[in-house]
Order: structure tokens, then sequence, then C-alpha cells
């Protein structure tokens, strides 16, 4: 299976002045753990997760005037397409990260987690039992 077969499609986008608050409350209505960060102004790339933000918070900041573009994943980690779910796991567990910004051309055409590749590892599991049981 590939990183395409596993991706969700439907990826949450926020720019780097939002509040920490917000991104939270975004993240939380939509039951996910991660952001894409947009800079229309430098056209880059970044990732906000909830691990960021609990840093932030743990570490006593304000999440009313923390903004997400201070507070991105260190060192992100694209992925494509084509990538097996097995590179996709490797990247993740070397990096020590969760999730994994699918690009194409530069374009962002989804978001994997490390959920998305159990539930694909599952599923899978499960068809081979129906094939051979």
């Amino acid at each position: 299976m590939f990183v395409r077969d596993g991706m969700s499609t439907i990826v949450l986008t926020i720019g780097p002045a939002h509040t920490l608050r917000a991104a939270a409350r975004l993240m939380s209505a939509r039951q996910i753990g991660a952001a894409v960060v947009i800079d229309p102004e430098t056209s880059g790339l970044g990732i906000l997760t909830e691990r960021d933000i609990l840093m932030s918070i743990g570490a006593g900041q304000d999440p009313d005037t923390e903004f997400a573009g201070d507070h991105l994943t260190s060192n992100v980690v694209f992925a494509t397409p084509s990538w097996s779910l097995a590179d996709a796991a490797t990247a993740m567990t070397r990096g020590g990260f969760r999730h994994l910004i699918v690009l194409d051309d530069g374009e962002v055409l989804g978001i994997i987690s490390v959920r998305d590749i159990v539930r694909c590892q599952i599923h899978e599991a499960q068809r081979t039992e129906e094939l051979v049981g």
C-alpha cells in the first residue's frame, strides 16, 4: 500500500498568525492532531501538531498570545503519494513525529498520520484473513 491509499485529503490549513488557542480549537473541532501552516508571504509550509501546542502550554506560554508560526515542528519531512506506507512509517519513526505532509510538485495533496497507517494495516490484515479464511 502507498501513502496515497491512506492519506487524508481534507487538510486543515492555517496561517502563521493564528494563535495557538485558535489552532487548537480548529484541530479539536475536526478531531485531528495537526494543521498545515501556510505562510503566503514566504510560500513556506510547516506543520503545527498537538504536541507543539502542549509543549508551549507546558512551558507556561499563553495560547492566546502565542502564534502558530512560532511553534512549528522543526525538520519537517514531506512524503509523496508514491511512498510506501513502510517508507512513511520509517520516516516518522526516525524523525520522532506522527504526521507527514503529502506533497506532489510542491502542492499539498494531503496528510498522513500514524493512525492512518495503522488503519490501513488493519484493513489489509482483515482483507487477507477474509481471502484465506
